[in-house]
């Protein structure tokens, strides 16, 4: 359970970390719109991502194991919200697409480099 939790806290870090790096290069580089977008973008998946582990752990922690129906339409809830955000930030042009697109991946980069690390841990401890 300890490489679990490793990989948790650094993908929970990492996307704080690249939100804000990636909005501080938006704002610095980029027109506005694109810039709310990938704060935009990358706060609603940081958020969905937090919320997504608070309701598995409730769900999973004995002894209130909830059931995987409960699980699913949370799930599906948060969803249709992140959906219609998403829908009214586009929609309303109060951000570019392609920037909350970016927004959106800040977790995706997140996992990929915590498996690239790990990964590169596993492979050095076997050559030693």
């Amino acid at each position: 359970m300890k490489i679990q939790q490793r990989l948790l806290k650094f993908v929970t870090l990492t996307n704080w970390v690249i939100l804000v790096a990636a909005g501080m290069a938006g704002l610095f580089l980029a027109p506005l719109d694109f810039a709310w977008g990938i704060i935009a973008g990358g706060l609603i998946v940081t958020v969905n991502f937090h919320l997504l582990y608070r309701t598995l752990k409730n769900a999973l922690t004995p002894p209130y194991l909830a059931s995987h129906h409960v699980v699913l339409a949370k799930y599906y809830l948060r969803f249709m919200v992140s959906g219609l955000i998403i829908f009214i930030l586009i929609s309303r042009h109060w951000v570019n697409p392609i920037g909350l697109f970016i927004g959106l991946s800040v977790v995706v980069v997140s996992i990929m480099l915590a498996t690239l690390l790990e990964f590169k841990n596993l492979f050095l401890k076997e050559a030693i």
